[in-house]
């Protein structure tokens, strides 16, 4: 450590880190509850399989958001670990699924769960974890919490399968690129705050502002994952960099490539995304492309945009620490792109 580091004292905490620990009890509640929620007594590599998942270092940012949107808003009862942990198994079960249909090597720093066993096991074993995650959602006996998560699986995939049919069509522009990252991705950001509010009793208004941080706070945070695959490293984002672009989505800095490109740069998307024909060096002439027409600049403002409304969204709940935190995790969220 150097002199400077030392005289400016620790670095401060990430709001993430200051979230986990104030929901520490609770979260170590939905750890247990996993735990023993996918465990299969006559099918063993259900279990190997889900702890090679959950079990490496993610975040567990959506389970987070519910405990937290639950206690902000005066909960003191159980289900909201029951809630967490069900977010927690429908976002595994969707990674296990993308995983194959991505035919992804790495995830969090590690071959993923289809490159270690095969894609049977990983479809299946994401079968497993949604019917697990509908067991959890009717133990809270709330039938809004479970109508909140049940359309929330069913705007999921919704959203992939959208995205099968408008990853490779030049055409896609950023109205289709909206509802898409709504469904695979902000989809379950709003349904994990929402349903934290629902279970504490909340008022419709508070539900709403729940709602619709979590909706912002998703979708700023695959328009950050998207800027990163072009712009990152693996450790941060956790996979190669550049898979987007190989595995031929039109994210948004790509989307709004295309739509200022001239005839012979259009010609080079048509190439490389639609045709699937790939040489060496064109995820270089791809990211100079980007550059040349400002849309790196430009996904990262819609970023930040996105994280202000995040932030805005919790005007209407009671002042709180919680409140705070997640605040400070929108705007943390893009940071990573700042």
């Amino acid at each position: 450590m150097s002199l400077d580091q030392i005289a400016a004292g620790p670095s401060p905490k990430k709001p993430q880190e200051r979230l986990t620990e104030w929901l520490a009890g609770d979260m170590e509640a939905v750890n247990q509850l996993i735990r023993a929620r996918m465990a299969s007594e006559h099918a063993p590599r259900i279990p190997e399989v889900t702890a090679h998942l959950i079990e490496a270092g993610g975040k567990r940012l959506r389970p987070i958001l519910t405990l937290a949107a639950a206690r902000m808003c005066g909960y003191g009862g159980p289900f909201h670990v029951h809630l967490a942990a069900t977010v927690e198994f429908i976002h595994t079960a969707t990674l296990l699924h993308d995983d194959v249909v991505d035919e992804s090597r790495q995830r969090r720093g590690r071959p993923t769960a289809n490159l270690l066993w095969d894609n049977k096991s990983s479809v299946l074993v994401g079968d497993y974890l949604f019917a697990r995650s509908f067991q959890l959602m009717t133990e809270t006996g709330n039938m809004r919490v479970l109508a909140i998560l049940s359309n929330a699986s069913a705007v999921i995939a919704e959203g992939e399968v959208l995205q099968l049919t408008a990853a490779q069509d030049l055409r896609t522009d950023e109205a289709v690129y909206l509802k898409v990252v709504r469904g695979k991705t902000a989809a379950l950001f709003s349904a994990a705050t929402e349903v934290g509010g629902v279970i504490a009793g909340a008022g419709q208004a508070q539900v709403q502002a729940l709602y619709d941080y979590g909706d912002a706070l998703g979708i700023a945070f695959q328009i950050v994952d998207d800027l990163l695959d072009y712009g990152g490293t693996d450790a941060v984002i956790g996979k190669n960099t550049g898979d987007d672009f190989r595995e031929r989505k039109l994210t948004l800095p790509v989307i709004k490539a295309v739509a200022k490109a001239s005839a012979e740069e259009h010609a080079f998307w048509q190439r490389v995304i639609e045709k699937g024909d790939q040489r060496e060096g064109d995820l270089d002439h791809a990211r100079a492309l980007m550059d040349r027409h400002g849309a790196m600049e430009a996904a990262r403002q819609d970023a930040l945009a996105w994280a202000r409304k995040a932030r805005a969204a919790l005007d209407p709940l009671p002042a709180h620490e919680l409140r705070d935190m997640l605040a400070d995790l929108a705007d943390y969220v893009v940071e990573r792109i700042s």
